[in-house]
């Protein structure tokens, strides 16, 4: 015989309290007393109370649900990014509606309809498609994590360190010529401080340098033919050079290594390359990659902090909404492998 659901009635009845009190535990608790509190829960323990998530949903709003905007996932710091963030279910019991941002600002609209449909608590940003200013428009707590934020909360890597970090390394290396390898970033993203890093400290260090932010291509292979271009344009124009190579991330990297084994089946002395990231990529790859580790779990764990904190202080009778967004900076460390010889 089926086991019987366990109504409200039921456990008003089991602990004397009314059916208006049993409906506030589950939606204000902290509008009871912590000893009502635990006296409800001890006796949903013990009449076998099994939570009806969907009838919650329907009475109080609340979804439990987590909106992610993520731009791609081919660059394996998105992928290893959501995947860290995927496993705090385990510490929050949040869950995510993930939707991958290619198809331009219209479509990342018609996302949030979407996600806001589903009526999410939160919504983590990846994306750089829409600005702050109009995700801080839906009045439900956001977090970016390295994107612009003026209007939001944020989490990041302190990029300048990272790019310093790298740069720095090079020239230890006694590299002859340095070369960033990016995408054209506007100066309000977080990563444009790779660039200004990299450009300071050559400059800082009289080191002749080259930027190179013709990086395009919206999936993985258009990614891979345009850096064949650039790397045959510096195989020919460096030839016979130390050349240092920085790549703004680990996708970025093992292109580029591989294009050099395409061409010499080895990585040759005159070559030293550094990506970014520290996405499994960079460990996998035909020889390990050093790289700036962005501590990828970290950030995702301080951005589900400060989510968790603002969705709890939402539900609240009254709740108080941040004054002002919230930036958090997170320091990269430097990760030596074999392709800068350690």
């Amino acid at each position: 015989m089926a086991k019987k659901q366990v109504t409200f009635a039921d456990i008003a009845e089991y602990t004397g309290f009314s059916k208006t009190t049993i409906s506030r535990y589950f939606n204000h608790p902290d509008s009871l007393t912590l000893e009502n509190q635990e006296k409800i829960a001890k006796a949903l323990d013990e009449l076998g109370y099994r939570k009806n998530k969907l009838a919650r949903v329907l009475a109080n709003g609340k979804s439990e649900f987590v909106g992610i905007i993520v731009p791609n996932l081919y660059l394996h710091y998105y992928s290893e990014m959501l995947t860290q963030l995927l496993r705090s279910y385990s510490d929050y019991h949040y869950k995510f509606l993930v939707f991958v941002s290619d198809g331009g600002p219209e479509k990342e609209m018609q996302y949030l309809d979407e996600l806001m449909a589903y009526k999410i608590e939160g919504l983590i940003v990846l994306s750089h498609t829409l600005s702050s200013e109009k995700l801080a428009s839906y009045n439900i707590p956001v977090i970016a994590i390295e994107r612009e934020a003026e209007h939001i909360c944020s989490v990041t890597t302190d990029n300048y360190m990272g790019g310093m970090q790298a740069t720095s390394l090079l020239i230890r290396n006694q590299c002859d010529v340095l070369i960033h390898i990016n995408v054209h970033v506007p100066e309000n993203i977080p990563a444009y401080d790779r660039i200004r890093a990299f450009e300071e400290t050559c400059r800082e260090y009289h080191v002749p340098y080259e930027l190179n932010l013709n990086v395009s291509g919206d999936s993985y292979q258009e990614l891979f033919e345009q850096m064949r271009v650039i790397f045959q344009d510096i195989d020919s124009k460096y030839s016979g050079q130390k050349k240092g190579i920085f790549l703004s991330n680990d996708t970025y990297a093992n292109i580029f290594l591989n294009l050099i084994f395409q061409k010499y089946n080895c990585l040759p002395d005159e070559y030293q390359i550094i990506g970014f990231d520290n996405s499994p990529i960079a460990a996998e790859s035909i020889i390990p990659i050093t790289t700036v580790g962005q501590q990828i779990d970290v950030i995702a764990q301080t951005t589900m902090e400060l989510l968790v904190e603002q969705m709890n202080e939402m539900k609240k009778r009254k709740p108080a909404p941040l004054q002002k967004p919230i930036h958090k900076k997170i320091t990269p460390v430097l990760i030596r492998r074999q392709t800068t010889g350690d």
